[in-house]
């Protein structure tokens, strides 16, 4: 067992979890959360439409405010990952430069960048809200995927494909990453 019930690991991490509205961000980081969680390991999420909700609710969607946006999730991950709590994030994160911020603020030994990756047309598929259909009918704008730019991350250190809907298969296929990952961090 790499922590005891309760114990803050000093080697926490942040797991940064990137992708198109709706291919399967929130999904996974729940389902890992859960299973660190089952373990005895201290883990929490931090979710883009949550954090809009409070933290970020002063902030829109234009390219100041998503920096601004990742900065401090970034910020308030990095303050979670020091105090020991594994710290998994999912944010749609659509710009390289986005990401490197994000890692540049947490730090590159702490920082494990995930691209949920699913196709655009599988992402329309899933959105119960109708947020693509309103990005298309002009109701919504720099929606990404859309309106607004996502661009695949060039250097993630795990790729999930969710294109299947096997959310068990990725969040098992995460969980194994970050466990070998914290292991040798110890």
């Amino acid at each position: 067992m790499l922590l005891q019930k309760n114990n803050l690991s000093p080697k926490a991490c942040v797991i940064w979890l990137s992708g198109l509205p709706c291919s399967g961000k929130t999904t996974i980081a729940t389902g890992i959360v859960q299973l660190l969680q089952s373990r005895g390991i201290v883990a929490r999420m931090l979710d883009g439409d949550i954090l809009r909700k409070g933290v970020c609710s002063d902030l829109g969607y234009s390219e100041k405010d998503r920096v601004e946006n990742i900065r401090r999730i970034a910020e308030i991950s990095k303050l979670f990952a020091e105090t020991g709590i594994v710290t998994v994030c999912a944010f749609i994160t659509p710009t390289e430069s986005l990401r490197n911020l994000a890692r540049g603020i947490v730090g590159s030994d702490q920082f494990t960048s995930v691209y949920v990756n699913a196709p655009l047309s599988v992402c329309e598929q899933r959105d119960v809200k109708g947020m693509y259909r309103k990005a298309r009918l002009g109701e919504i704008t720099d929606f990404t995927g859309v309106s607004a730019p996502f661009e695949p991350p060039l250097d993630a250190d795990i790729e999930l494909d969710t294109s299947s809907g096997n959310e068990a298969g990725s969040v098992k296929q995460l969980f194994d990453f970050v466990i070998e990952k914290l292991n040798s961090n110890s």
